[in-house]
């Protein structure tokens, strides 16, 4: 018997992975993230299967599902939003498991920051004005930041931020932000990416936050940040460049058949 936490994508059933659906129609015991989880995943479930929302469930209750289907030999999906990677309690449930002598695997899936750059149709990685991407975000009720993590120590490297769970602080965020970017910096909110309500706001720092309270928006939203969000005049790299001279791609782009390489 394993539990197989699996990320679950931002929110499009089809933004799974192929090996989190194949295990998924395998495990004859489902506990899902609630609301943050399509409805259209469950369907993979296999026939009678038992499909548990973790929404109102505290840890111990949870652990306790997984203790159960460990006493029946009967495999777990454990399905999270988004990637297993960053906020998704995935460390403090394996504790458990590890402490219970439960086995478990790990399969990832699409982050919310990489569909929110999709659907802006936008690199978070621009040659010239960043290369780096921060996630982060602000303290919250469930989680404070440590002290040495705050936005002005990351808005002073320049970076393309994608700040998580601090829509319902956008001001605060923007007052702290624009002493390092300026007000005229590019920024976007995405709200339920990939999700058929989904919205998205391009602004300012200057005029997000007054953009955010017109839209409503609380909660379930991701605020970029950065030069990156509308790149025009940069250098392109050096990575297709006819004069480059790489592996795949020798004396400038010329090789046998006088076709250049791709990147491996």
């Amino acid at each position: 018997m394993t539990v197989h936490f699996i990320g679950a994508g931002p929110g499009a059933a089809d933004l799974i992975t192929v090996r989190g659906r194949d295990l998924i129609a395998r495990c004859p015991v489902c506990l899902h993230a609630g609301s943050l989880v399509a409805p259209e995943i469950l369907g993979w479930c296999p026939p009678g299967a038992r499909i548990v929302d973790t929404a109102p469930l505290d840890l111990d209750a949870i652990v306790a599902e997984c203790a159960a289907a460990h006493a029946a030999g009967q495999d777990v999906a454990r399905l999270h939003s988004g990637d297993l990677s960053i906020w998704s309690a995935l460390a403090e449930q394996t504790r458990r498991l590890e402490q219970a002598g439960i086995p478990y695997t790990v399969t990832p899936g699409v982050p919310s920051f990489a569909a929110a750059a999709a659907v802006l149709g936008r690199e978070l990685t621009v040659p010239g004005l960043a290369q780096s991407v921060v996630l982060t975000r602000t303290s919250g009720r469930a989680s404070a930041m440590p002290e040495r993590e705050t936005l002005a120590a990351f808005a002073a490297t320049g970076a393309t931020l994608a700040l998580h769970l601090s829509i319902h602080v956008i001001e605060q965020v923007v007052s702290e932000l624009v002493p390092f970017y300026g007000v005229d910096c590019p920024t976007a909110v995405v709200f339920r990416a990939t999700w058929p309500d989904e919205r998205i706001l391009i602004a300012t720092l200057a005029t997000i936050a007054t953009r955010v309270a017109a839209a409503g928006l609380e909660r379930t939203a991701l605020i970029l940040v950065g030069p990156a969000l509308a790149p025009r005049d940069f250098r392109e790299s050096a990575l297709y460049s006819a004069d480059y001279d790489r592996r795949f791609r020798p004396n400038g782009g010329t090789v046998a058949g006088g076709q250049a390489g791709e990147r491996s």
